[in-house]
């Protein structure tokens, strides 16, 4: 790109509207000077040829930077209309859970990948583009307008002064330099003199303020996009049944934590004078404190994952809200329970068949819900097959019988029944389908009748396994977030220039915000010197078009 050179002889780059030496407006802008940038080239606005300019000047507008926010903040709400995959059911599948539970609405939200929407790459890429933007616009306005502010002379060309918003001059008379410098120190300026000539500034570290708060905003999303890398972030649930050990998440099956009781405390009425009223309205019992008491082990150095897995003690912590059993910044949180949930069932034979009754007295058996043993054999000759089991039974749109899930909520049990006298391998057994308050024989009457005798049911603590590396990175980047917002919100940036050329005095002021502020520092000067009047030339222009207005309209009533 060709310079651009003033009448002072620097040259400046393509797209300068102030000249970075003397302050001269190079281009026709209108009565007052564009002071956002300090008038200086930005790359954006001077380089447009190249593939590279492209793609920099598409993300340093402004605009598409809104518009990546705006398509951030519709994805995000989109994705909090259902649940997303990890906080459904466990053992769910999300092909069925979303259309079953939300019909049209839930297919679509889950085949349009809303369900894991976080994790998207899509997503992630939205994301990343914000990021990008914010580099590229940042960069785009700040090095040039550092390099302005910092390269500003004291001397400003006469056409710079006069195309300030603060602006006044007269012929000069006295003027005395020192008590005017002495006023401005007493107004906390910095001031700089030059043959003669003033430039005052105060506030300048509030120009930052918008870069700051960017600089924060990167660094935020850096540690929300971390949290997708292996090892940085963990949100992950367990249950684990009272007396059961399960290996925690996160920790490459290194460590295990066992469910030695879990224990619900409700309000007693009677006891509780304060809070007796409302425990009255209440429909049922409430709770006052649930817990787990839990033990943390670790895999020996000699064992392996599996069956036979040797662990070592860690430690005993008794889990309560807001009291998690921690370790190696892995935490386990307190959240949810399942009270009284089916961990077995027992069961007999019987039979109106005479003489076998006594040979039937010793065919009781155990079916563990969870795992369930598929074959058993007995001393006398019986045996019994679990041909089909179903933990959460239901019967699907087809007729089919099936399960909602792994839990057993409401089990089902299809029993094949084999007397002594039968082959498995050739005869068919008798067959049925047991489960609570349920005894089907499915293929005919049958001679033997399953019987169940007892139910066992056990506790159910939900634990939150969670661990967070990528806090400490987001917690200062909105630290240093607010510093910036603190910054360019409540100071400003505010400069007077006092000059005298050709027999006269000029002063000017700017500020990038709060005039009202910069008017009064000026009209403090004039108990030290006497300054030109002072004009608010954007404030004559509205005031010179509102009057303009009002003159229309009154010829126009009079056409």
């Amino acid at each position: 790109m060709n310079k651009v050179t003033c009448e002072c002889g620097h040259e400046n780059p393509y797209g300068t509207y102030l000249c970075e030496s003397c302050g001269k407006p190079l281009q026709d802008e209108g009565r007052l000077a564009n002071m956002r940038y300090e008038g200086v080239a930005r790359r954006s606005q001077t380089y447009k040829r190249s593939p590279v300019d492209k793609v920099w000047n598409f993300f340093s507008s402004v605009k598409v930077g809104i518009w990546i926010i705006v398509l951030l903040l519709v994805t995000s709400s989109i994705g909090t209309l259902f649940p997303q995959e990890m906080y459904i059911p466990p053992g769910e599948s999300p092909t069925e859970y979303y259309a079953a539970e939300y019909g049209l609405a839930g297919q679509l939200y889950y085949d349009l990948g809303f369900h894991n929407l976080y994790s998207s790459w899509w997503y992630m890429l939205l994301v990343a583009a914000l990021g990008i933007s914010l580099v590229i616009a940042s960069l785009d306005r700040f090095v040039p307008l550092y390099r302005a502010l910092k390269k500003q002379r004291v001397t400003r060309h006469t056409a710079f002064m006069k195309k300030q918003r603060l602006y006044g001059e007269k012929e000069s008379g006295e003027v005395d330099i020192d008590q005017l410098k002495t006023a401005l120190i007493k107004r906390r300026y910095k001031v700089r003199e030059e043959n003669g000539n003033l430039l005052a500034e105060k506030g300048r570290f509030a120009r930052w303020g918008p870069y700051v708060n960017h600089v924060g905003l990167i660094i935020f999303l850096i540690g929300g996009m971390l949290r997708f890398f292996p090892g940085m972030y963990l949100d992950d649930y367990v249950w684990i049944r009272d007396g059961e050990t399960e290996v925690i998440s996160g920790t490459d099956g290194e460590y295990f934590v066992e469910n030695n009781q879990f224990v619900v405390e409700f309000y007693d009425e009677e006891e509780n004078d304060i809070l007796q009223p409302a425990l009255m309205r209440a429909d049922a019992p409430v709770v006052s404190n649930f817990q787990t008491s839990a033990s943390l082990y670790k895999r020996s150095s000699e064992g392996s994952i599996g069956s036979g897995t040797e662990l070592e003690h860690v430690k005993d912590h008794e889990i309560i809200v807001n009291d998690p059993l921690t370790f190696e910044g892995i935490s386990l949180y307190q959240t949810d329970y399942k009270m009284n949930e089916l961990s077995s069932f027992t069961f007999g034979v019987e039979t109106d068949a005479e003489g076998e009754t006594e040979a039937l007295e010793d065919v009781v058996f155990t079916v563990d819900l969870n795992d369930p043993q598929m074959f058993y054999e007995f001393d006398n000759g019986y045996q019994i097959e679990i041909i089909e089991y179903f933990p959460n039974f239901y019967v699907n749109d087809a007729g089919e019988p099936t399960t909602e899930n792994r839990v057993p909520d409401n089990p089902r049990i299809i029993f094949e029944l084999f007397p002594p006298e039968a082959d498995p391998e050739t005869d068919q057994g008798e067959i049925s389908l047991i489960g609570i308050q349920v005894n089907e024989e499915l293929n005919g009457e049958n001679d033997h009748t399953i019987r169940m005798l007892d139910a066992d049911m056990v506790n159910v603590t939900g634990l939150v396994i969670r661990r967070d590396h990528t806090l400490p990175i987001i917690m200062v980047g909105g630290a240093i977030f607010m510093v910036g917002l603190v910054q360019g919100s409540y100071w400003h940036h505010r400069r007077i220039w006092i000059q005298q050329k050709d027999g006269k005095l000029f002063v000017a002021g700017h500020a990038n915000k709060n005039w009202h502020a910069l008017k009064k520092d000026l009209e403090y000067l004039n108990d030290y010197s006497d300054l030109p009047e002072i004009k608010d030339q954007l404030e004559e222009d509205k005031a010179a078009e509102t009057e303009e207005g009002g003159t229309s309209s009154h010829v126009r009533a009079q056409q």
